[in-house]
């Protein structure tokens, strides 16, 4: 797991929405080209109007979650 610094960020609350409880996932694969019919067949959705850039890709679980698969 990794972490990033996020200016202006607003922690979640207990309870309420008005601010979100927010996670992202990268996940380390070997192939993006061999992961990503995985993750498709699982229900997943690649993520609309982006390339498929070199080292990452973005997806949406079946909730709508972003998530991202990578390589080194």
């Amino acid at each position: 797991m990794s972490f990033q610094r996020v200016e202006d960020f607003s922690p979640p609350r207990w309870p309420g929405r008005e601010h979100p409880r927010q996670i992202h996932l990268d996940v380390m694969v070997t192939d993006l080209d061999e992961s990503e019919p995985l993750v498709l067949r699982l229900g997943c959705d690649v993520a609309r109007g982006l390339a498929k850039p070199i080292g990452f890709r973005v997806y949406a679980d079946p909730a709508g979650h972003p998530f991202c698969l990578v390589t080194n």
